[in-house]
């Protein structure tokens, strides 16, 4: 009597990929589904270690308003300083200069439709108004994005939380990681919830926030010579705080205190535009 002859054995020679599919239709090594690609090709490639300590980031999710991938918006929140402290992580310093962009686009593009008249000047005094290191700064302080920061123990202990620079440049990082998780339309609605009442306001801010360019355009229009910056500063190199005196024609028009050196210039000059603004004659020097 002959042998029966039996069908291939099918899990000999078959291609491992052809056989892992096989397998997976009959529930064998399922796999989590792959998270579609981000925009551009940006991947993250390491993740943020978690302190128990933060508040939890649905707390910033929900006044940004937008949500976010949990990863993207740790790396957004992460200081040089705390990555160089824990074995070179990721910083949020990519993300930072990816937000910049957006941010000057969306404002750069509303300012040049709000206001079809204006020139090239002009608007960019009104975006200067809108995108520096004090309004975003004061946005960032609105959604409290200090409680949530990563920091070095040294930035930790001289005050980081609430350093201007760093709340400013996290406030970038995090529209950065916006426009990578959720596409430009999201980046851009973001933007105008931050940034709206800030761009209707510029219309009415005349010099724009860079008062020494006012100032000195001012004076060269009226003949007044250029103005004179002399700055003292003071105090211990991690709280150092500055005052700016400047003078037209010698005379003394504007005192400005700041904790750099040209916040307190511009202090300076914007109180020594108001006063020349309105000044009926030329300045005169101090005892003349």
């Amino acid at each position: 009597m002959g042998r029966r002859r039996r069908g291939p054995d099918r899990s000999r020679g078959e291609p491992a990929r052809r056989r892992r599919r096989r397998r997976a239709r009959h529930g064998h090594h399922a796999r989590r589904p792959r998270r579609p690609p981000r925009p551009g090709g940006w991947t993250v490639t390491a993740a943020v270690p978690l302190d128990p300590s933060r508040p939890p980031l649905d707390d910033l999710t929900d006044r940004l308003g937008v949500a976010v991938d949990g990863e993207l918006l740790q790396r957004a929140l992460t200081h040089r300083s705390f990555a160089y402290e824990n074995g070179g992580l990721p910083t949020n310093e990519r993300l930072e200069f990816l937000g910049d962009s957006v941010l000057g686009l969306v404002v750069t593009d509303t300012l040049y439709r709000t206001h079809p008249d204006l020139p090239e000047g002009q608007l960019a005094k009104l975006r200067a108004a809108v995108v520096n290191a004090k309004a975003l700064a004061g946005i960032g302080r609105g959604l409290r994005l200090g409680e949530h920061l990563l920091l070095g123990r040294g930035e930790e202990t001289t005050g980081g939380r609430d350093k201007s620079s760093i709340v400013a440049d996290t406030v970038e990082a995090v529209i950065g990681a916006v426009y990578l998780d959720r596409g430009l339309e999201v980046a851009t609605g973001l933007v105008h919830r931050l940034f709206d009442p800030l761009i209707a306001e510029s219309a009415g801010l005349g010099a724009g926030l860079d008062w020494k360019t006012s100032l000195q355009e001012l004076c060269a229009a009226r003949s007044y010579g250029v103005p004179e910056y002399v700055v003292d500063e003071s105090g211990p190199d991690h709280a150092k705080s500055f005052r700016a005196r400047v003078r037209v024609n010698g005379a003394l028009y504007g005192d400005g205190r700041g904790r750099s050196k040209k916040e307190a210039e511009q202090q300076a000059a914007s109180t020594a535009y108001a006063e020349l603004q309105d000044a009926d004659d030329p300045p005169a020097a101090e005892g003349a």
